[in-house]
């Protein structure tokens, strides 16, 4: 399954590309803000990176210059998405490292075409499975437990609260 880190700090494009990405069955996990994007890369081990240009904490070009610059994160797909009312040359993104630049409000199609189109391409880079199995490495698994966690969280909280809640009402 593929595994997008989803950075922007407008709530409405979060939904919008949320909703969007998951509905085709891809995993998102979303920021608001390029200093947690950077320190949940490890945590997530995303595909792609898809970034507002500019994030409070880091930008999207802080982010894609980052992640060009490891080795062990150079494979991340970079897209940058841009509000309309941004100005930005689209070399300068591509000098920072991006692969494409989309404009919000995301379009559905337009946004679905350049994440099909950047999954063939990271795709086509990686080393072929060995003996037909996938190659799996500590990275992914982490991500994978991470991911689960993140979704399971609010469900055991909610428990959590309820037995608590449970618990003092039969103290008194």
């Amino acid at each position: 399954m593929s595994r997008i880190l989803l950075a922007d700090d407008s709530p409405q494009a979060l939904r919008l590309a949320e909703q969007i990405l998951t509905s085709q069955g891809i995993e998102v996990v979303s920021v608001t803000d390029g200093a947690i994007a950077l320190r949940r890369l490890p945590d997530v081990n995303p595909d792609i990176l898809l970034t507002d240009m500019y994030l409070p904490g880091r930008s999207g070009f802080d982010l894609a210059r980052f992640l060009r610059s490891q080795p062990q994160y150079s494979r991340i797909g970079i897209i940058f998405a841009a509000a309309p009312i941004d100005e930005f040359d689209e070399q300068d993104a591509k000098n920072a490292g991006a692969d494409l630049v989309l404009r919000k409000p995301y379009e559905a199609s337009l946004l679905l075409g350049a994440v099909g189109k950047l999954l063939e391409q990271i795709r086509s880079r990686q080393p072929a499975a060995i003996d037909g199995k996938p190659s799996i490495d500590r990275h992914s698994i982490r991500a994978a437990v991470t991911l689960a966690l993140d979704r399971a969280m609010p469900l055991m909280i909610e428990e959590l609260t309820e037995r608590v809640m449970l618990a003092l009402s039969h103290r008194g």
